[in-house]
């Protein structure tokens, strides 16, 4: 802009351009074709003369396009270090990465479900006893017996006429009130209300006879009674189960635990992981069989890369990291289990809970036991069965996965006397704690916490009050009892019990009358499931040793239908 000597505008403007090369790199990119400049452009010839414009365009003059040795320093020539996209091996290596890309997610999804699955696992049950299992019977009225359904009096004007509005001037009339618009409103509302009303208690009035109404009502009333007598067979059932079950039948048992351990697995149901139970009435024991999951459920890889000839290689994962995750994930549903059935006993029906966890993989000729638990109600009422709360967190030091000794799960499993398997990728198998097959156990079939409660129960029905375990272990206890001198067990006793087939010599016997002598106590019992050395049977027959008693597998045998009324089987 131009300016006078007074320093007012003038009205005319001073254009500066840029220099051509970069006027010409900008079109070039954008695509544009160059329109003609403004003549007496800088750095650039008018129109008309040599080498300018359209007309007079000199194709040869310097800087021109058929000047070869003219360069624009601006224009936008190829640049040998950036790669061609073009390029067939550039985009084999572009289609490279983006498929291990994919793949990494695919992996990456893998071990978040892995993760829910941990934490939907730990969810507490809720019991499923006998009182949760209640229904209840609420009658549902007759549909034209609702609201405003009184057959016996006629709706009545009074009831439906609006409050008259106080009047401003006492000694005006009822004229007065009827100018007022809003009382006028709500009469009118009022009468159609009370016609609305009266015309419905008519047509009832109408109905009320006809066959068509009586016979709705009649199916109504037949409905309603065989919802009721349903649910009342049902309760009577249950009522029935109830009994049985304190009366500790095995079916009984074994239908309200599986009914519990099947309502466990509603928060895993994309997980098959089903929990059989059998009841053993001889021991008060529940035997359960849990199915674990298949080992290819967690994830053995962390994901892909992309090696530098192209290849797609997978990165495996530390096998000791695959296999803790998946005692993890077992250790949470052996709880679940274990937590289920305990839950549901209210009545102390079951004296223990032996679970054993099963890999049934297709094409095995016999499952493998990974895990097994022998828990009685005392160390099941001792020990919380889950973390208080949700024991994942995602956590920047572990991400979503902890090691084994830090698992909460883990560690209350192992807190249970817990047998695990340290590797289950190597199949690396555990001995039950029982089995569940035979429906009459022998002495090898029970566990270690069955046998206690066996001989604790035989011997205290026999008279031998006060028990107390002082070593125990999978072969046999022992133990102290005090009988009342009007029983069959009088005085002070030393127990040594054990279940095995081999044949009690006689430095056992030495050893339990050792025993006895530092217990300071009256007698000794030997019992065992198999048999006793003739040299042993000699030994007691002495006048040293009368005051150790011995009882062979016969003699359990015989002690358990007589103070039990239940059978055991002979050991195999």
């Amino acid at each position: 802009m131009q300016y006078s000597a007074d320093g007012q505008s003038d009205g005319t403007a001073t254009v500066q351009f840029p220099q051509p090369g970069f006027l010409a790199s900008v079109f070039r990119d954008l695509g544009a074709d160059q329109g003609p400049e403004p003549e007496g452009a800088a750095g650039r010839p008018a129109s008309g003369r040599p080498g300018a414009g359209p007309a007079g365009d000199d194709q040869s003059a310097p800087g021109g396009p058929s000047d070869p040795n003219s360069a624009d320093p601006n224009s936008a020539a190829p640049n040998p270090a950036e790669p061609n996209p073009d390029d067939p091996a550039i985009a084999a290596h572009a289609r490279a990465a983006a498929l291990t890309h994919h793949r990494t997610l695919t992996v990456q999804a893998e071990h978040d479900r892995l993760a829910d699955l941990l934490r939907r696992a730990a969810l507490p049950v809720s019991a499923m006893d006998f009182e949760s299992q209640l229904r209840h019977y609420e009658p549902r009225p007759y549909p034209a017996d609702g609201p405003g359904a009184d057959e016996g009096s006629e709706p009545r004007w009074e009831d439906f006429a609006p409050a008259e509005p106080a009047a401003a001037d006492p000694e005006g009339g009822a004229s007065r009130r009827l100018l007022d618009s809003g009382y006028q409103r709500e009469l009118a509302q009022a009468r159609l209300a009370h016609q609305r009303a009266l015309r419905e208690w008519r047509t009832r009035r109408a109905e009320a006879g006809s066959p068509a109404a009586d016979e709705s009502r009649r199916a109504h009333e037949a409905a309603e009674e065989a919802r009721a007598r349903a649910v009342r067979e049902y309760n009577d059932s249950l009522e029935e189960c109830r009994r049985a079950y304190r009366l500790a039948e095995p079916a009984a048992v074994e239908s309200l635990l599986e009914r519990a351990l099947a309502a466990a697995e509603t928060a895993t149901q994309d997980l098959s992981a089903p929990c059989r139970a059998v009841f053993r009435p001889l021991t008060r024991t529940a035997v359960l069989d849990l199915d674990l999951p298949p080992l290819d459920l967690v994830p053995s890889l962390t994901g892909y890369r992309l090696a530098p000839d192209g290849d797609i290689v997978p990165v495996p994962r530390p096998p000791a990291d695959r296999a803790t995750d998946y005692l993890r994930l077992v250790a949470r549903l052996a709880l679940r289990s274990l937590q289920a059935a305990d839950a549901v006993d209210t009545d102390e029906i079951l004296a223990g809970v032996v679970l054993n966890g099963w890999l049934r993989e297709p094409g095995a000729v016999e499952p493998l036991c990974l895990l097994s638990v022998d828990a009685d109600r005392d160390a099941l009422a001792r020990t919380r069965l889950l973390p208080p709360e949700t024991p994942y967190e995602d956590r920047d030091d572990e991400g979503v996965y902890a090691d084994a000794e830090q698992d909460e799960a883990l560690v209350r499993l192992r807190q249970l006397g817990a047998a695990v398997t340290p590797d289950p990728y190597a199949r690396t198998v555990v001995r039950p704690a029982a089995q569940a097959g035979a429906t009459v156990p022998a002495a090898p079939d029970l566990s270690a916490n069955e046998f206690v409660q066996l001989v604790r129960d035989l011997l205290t029905r026999g008279g031998l009050a006060e028990w107390s375990v002082r070593l125990r272990g999978p072969a046999g206890l022992v133990a102290t009892g005090e009988g009342s001198p009007g029983s069959a067990l009088p005085g002070r006793w030393v127990v040594w019990a054990s279940r095995d087939s081999a044949s009690v010599g006689v430095e056992q016997i030495e050893t339990l009358a050792e025993a006895v002598r530092e217990e300071s106590a009256d007698r000794g019992l030997r019992l065992t499931t198999g048999r006793f050395a003739d040299e042993a049977l000699d030994l007691t027959a002495e006048e040293s040793h009368r005051h150790i008693h011995l009882i062979d597998g016969d003699g359990v045998r015989e002690l358990a239908r007589t103070h039990l009324g239940l059978p055991l089987a002979a050991g195999r």
